[in-house]
């Protein structure tokens, strides 16, 4: 990883993370992580994605595969699945620095029609591997582009793609390429996938999501668990989990509306998958909602 990106990634993230540490940008499914501190962990369901690291350590969980990243590493996720991170290595003098962009299967299956490159199925949906030198220096030109804004609406196809380009060229070529098939298995998976995301706060019939898949239920479930390491009922209770924290960091909202804004009947089962998931009662995001915008506490 070159010290050129690094310094792009730092000043941007200076004068743009929010309070999580992230900073959003206009180039579409690309932003940018500054963290100077350890140990809390974060829950979500990703979208398929690359990260180089480009200073500090993250772990990440999915499922029960455990990776350590480092500086100089890119992480891959090719499918749509449920991660817990926490940094490992941040301070306030050498923050935890990375670029993340999601993978655009558009982008990928025209690439691989010029490349010729057929799709493949090649093991685990999350690894990791040193980062490329293309891939870190596309990466730094598209870091570059965000300090010259005029130039974005007009350039930030070209690298984006080009960045895609290098990935699908290098060390983690294989893998990406099932993600611009919709015919291959992740893809198939990717439809049920996103019926899920959209319409989590509902039940949904295993059936359905199968027929979506064009698979047998019994296919699909297995299927279903070898991409995401969950069940579908399992992912959607994840999705569930995760907005309602989501909502009650956020907005400060009380655990019992949480729970039936996102498909939850019964509050005290919504408490009990809540600890279980996090390790805390719901009520403690209510209060720590509260606390930090200075509004007293109020009843669960």
């Amino acid at each position: 990883m070159t010290h050129a990106l690094r310094e792009a990634i730092r000043r941007y993230t200076e004068r743009h993370a929010d309070a999580s540490g992230v900073a959003r940008t206009p180039v579409k499914g690309l932003y940018l992580v500054r963290t100077t501190s350890t140990g809390e962990l974060r829950h979500a369901i990703e979208r398929p994605l690359i990260c180089l690291v480009a200073q500090g350590a993250k772990q990440v969980t999915m499922g029960s595969q455990t990776l350590t990243f480092r500086a100089g590493d890119s992480m891959l996720l090719t499918a749509d699945a449920p991660t817990v991170s926490e940094i490992t290595r941040a301070s306030g003098g050498a923050p935890y620095l990375a670029l993340a962009l999601d993978l655009d299967a558009a982008v990928i299956a025209a690439l691989c029609a010029e490349m010729q490159a057929a799709a493949v199925h090649v093991g685990p949906a999350l690894r990791f591997q040193p980062t490329d030198a293309e891939v870190a220096d596309a990466a730094l030109r598209l870091v570059t582009l965000l300090e010259r804004p005029a130039s974005i609406p007009v350039l930030q196809a070209q690298l984006v793609r080009e960045m895609h380009y290098w990935l699908l060229a290098g060390c983690h070529g294989l893998s990406i390429r099932q993600l611009g098939s919709p015919e291959s298995q992740a893809g198939r998976i990717a439809r049920a996938v996103e019926i899920l995301r959209k319409g989590f706060t509902a039940p949904i019939a295993v059936v359905q999501l199968a027929a979506a898949a064009r698979m047998s239920p019994s296919t699909f479930h297995k299927h279903f668990r070898t991409v995401t390491s969950l069940s579908p009922l399992q992912f959607q209770k994840q999705l569930r989990l995760i907005e309602a924290r989501r909502l009650m960091l956020a907005k400060g909202l009380k655990p019992s509306v949480a729970a039936y804004k996102v498909g939850y009947e019964s509050v005290p089962q919504f408490t009990r998958e809540y600890r279980r998931q996090f390790g805390r009662p719901p009520g403690h995001e209510t209060l720590q909602a509260r606390q930090a915008h200075g509004v007293a506490p109020g009843p669960p």
